[in-house]
């Protein structure tokens, strides 16, 4: 059975720091992609960023780019998300999801990783909330 358990969520204040952790199991790790997504409040769920254990390659959308940066420990089979100087519009729920059919992972995922509908498992959510 997959699992995919997001922690590390926290009320921080704008300009402080927080990293997520997305624990993974039930599926294997190194042949999947692990994405993370976000929705704030009456808006629709983002991409975040994405990491291909395998290779390490990782992927960010342009707002949170030079901000943020996505890690991943194979022997934990954890992704984590480092967030820096957040801001107001990082606040929202956080979501680790997992491509785990490997053929989805193609030359083209530099192009599609932040396509919800490609992810087959996703977690609960955390909660980050960012304070002016």
């Amino acid at each position: 059975e997959v699992h995919l358990v997001e922690s590390g969520g926290a009320l921080v204040q704008t300009g402080g720091s927080l990293r997520l952790a997305c624990a993974a199991s039930g599926f294997t790790f190194d042949d999947s992609a692990i994405g993370w997504f976000r929705q704030a409040p009456g808006k629709e769920r983002e991409g975040v960023s994405c990491i291909t254990p395998r290779d390490g390659r990782a992927y960010y959308a342009d707002s949170v780019k030079g901000r943020f940066t996505i890690s991943k420990d194979n022997a934990k089979n954890t992704v984590y998300l480092q967030m820096s100087s957040l801001k107001p519009k990082d606040m929202a729920a956080y979501y680790c999801a997992a491509v785990t059919a490997s053929n989805k992972i193609g030359t083209n995922w530099p192009y599609r990783w932040a396509l919800e509908y490609l992810y087959d498992y996703w977690g609960q959510g955390t909660q980050v909330s960012v304070s002016a």
